[in-house]
């Protein structure tokens, strides 16, 4: 783990520079969407009068390319964008911001280099979503390794201490929860037996927490038995009291996210699993990966084993391997890899509608104005309405290949491509 030291500028105009750039860093009063699915961890935005129909020619305020290959995900604060990406084949680890008014490139910061190590084809090396509180920005690569660096691109700290391996690579995304910096890492064994915390359980994924000043690690929980998984965590609240609440390969857990004591585990047979939870009402909406694939709820408040107690309700049909739940009261809603959308009734399971959008789906959906935005591989937007019954109300060629989540910020949509980031908006 390291910190880096505070340097001081070389001259009057480098200070005001830096100055300039960390003004772009203060809260405003639109919405930011500072983290992977925004801010509340489940693809849901406030924002009124978000743009419905665009193409690559049409309602685009700007596009910026973007160097090297990663699916991270962009996230906004005040009047900057964020990413990550990975160049020199995947071995520089590098954080970017850009002027969320212009698309303008305020800086690119190589925050450490790695060693390329496995992955799938799907995956990079860059693919996990940064977070930000407005101070700093915190980053993960494909390695394990962490950096924050502030809002004028300065490196804050690193840590490397995490050696991480995983038969996909990684994909999970991490989370702030007050001075916290949360992260799991449910990866796999390197060898000689490729098929153990993959295909074969074992009890070495965990999740780690940073504190998110430092870098230092405060605590680091064992998952017990599980298997793969990229899911990024949620943070539920139950009983007056926070739980963090984190799914991996046959396991849906909950922890303290204080100290991180296990507080309960639901068994969830499954590998590889992607699709990040949605809360609401005291339950956690889950997807339990490759396997038989299935959607299970189960309700907050347990302790133990509460495998047998506390699940609330399973459905097999139209859940997802890869894009995230999304709860829209009072329906859930999910969309397959090849594009079958389901609704289904929150507080049951019972399939409400069912329907096909064109294209083959990663990215998790968001909704707005009551509407979800699904945004598939293809680079296309199909929205349709939040409600009992299926309607398409717009599609949006972009022509470029995406598995980036959007974010929703200020009036407007981000879209990181393989190219390029779009900002969707007047």
């Amino acid at each position: 783990m390291k910190i880096a030291r505070k340097h001081s500028c070389t001259g009057w105009a480098a200070c005001l520079v830096a100055m300039l750039a960390l003004q772009y860093c203060a809260p405003v009063q639109a919405e930011d969407w500072p983290s992977f699915r925004g801010p509340s961890r489940q693809g849901l935005s406030s924002e009124t009068g978000l743009p419905l129909k665009w193409a690559a020619g049409e309602n685009i305020a700007w596009k910026v390319e973007v160097p090297g290959e990663a699916w991270s995900s962009p996230i906004v604060w005040g009047d900057q964008v964020f990413v990550t990406t990975a160049t020199d084949g995947g071995a520089s680890c590098r954080v970017l911001a850009f002027a969320r008014a212009t698309g303008k490139l305020m800086w690119n910061t190589e925050v450490f280099r790695q060693t390329p190590g496995h992955k799938q084809a799907k995956n990079s090396y860059a693919t996990p979503t940064p977070a930000t509180d407005g101070e700093l920005v915190y980053a993960i690569f494909g390695d394990g390794s962490f950096a924050a660096v502030n809002c004028a691109g300065e490196i804050a700290w690193t840590n490397r201490d995490v050696k991480f391996y995983g038969e996909h690579g990684l994909g999970a995304s991490p989370i702030l929860y007050h001075d916290l910096l949360i992260m799991p890492f449910d990866g796999s064994s390197s060898g000689p037996d490729l098929k153990l915390g993959w295909q074969t359980p074992w009890d070495q994924s965990f999740v780690l927490a940073l504190d998110k000043r430092t870098g230092q690690q405060r605590w680091r929980a064992s998952r017990g038995l599980s298997r793969i998984a990229h899911v990024s965590p949620i943070i539920a609240q139950i009983d007056g009291h926070d739980e963090l609440v984190s799914c991996a390969g046959d396991a849906i857990q909950g922890f303290d996210p204080v100290t991180g004591e296990r507080l309960w585990h639901v068994f969830s047979e499954g590998e590889g699993v992607v699709p990040s939870p949605a809360l609401a009402n005291g339950t956690i909406f889950t997807a339990s990966g490759f396997g038989a694939t299935t959607l299970r709820t189960v309700r907050l408040g347990g302790r133990g084993d509460v495998t047998q107690s506390h699940i609330a309700w399973e459905q097999r049909k139209g859940a997802p391997n890869q894009s995230s739940l999304i709860y829209v009261a009072p329906f859930l809603y999910a969309v397959s890899d090849q594009g079958v959308v389901m609704c289904y009734r929150g507080e049951s399971g019972e399939v409400v509608w069912q329907g096909r959008v064109e294209g083959t789906y990663s990215s998790s959906p968001v909704a707005a104005e009551g509407r979800i935005y699904l945004l598939s591989e293809q680079g296309e937007t199909t929205v349709v309405e939040a409600r009992d019954e299926f309607d398409i109300i717009a599609r949006n060629p972009l022509g470029e290949r995406c598995q980036a989540s959007m974010a929703v910020a200020q009036g407007r949509l981000y879209i990181r491509t393989d190219r390029h980031l779009w900002c969707i908006g007047k």
